[in-house]
């Protein structure tokens, strides 16, 4: 799981997996499988780097190779 914040400061964890899609415009906007839409005060940068921390620790990384 890796976290985020909504703009009105309250933190999510969410599952990394299940986001399709993230939009700049200009509010970070992700949609998740499920077609749920967040807000989210960090950069796509941001919630990129996560995502790739917490596939390096489950081990993700070993079958993308």
């Amino acid at each position: 799981m890796i976290s985020v914040t909504q703009l009105n400061g309250r933190q999510y964890w969410i599952n990394p997996h299940q986001i399709e899609t993230i939009e700049a415009n200009p509010d970070v906007t992700l949609t998740m499988l499920s077609g749920k839409h967040m807000i989210v005060r960090e950069t796509p940068e941001v919630i990129i780097e996560r995502i790739v921390e917490y596939r390096k620790r489950i081990g993700a990384f070993k079958n993308e190779e």
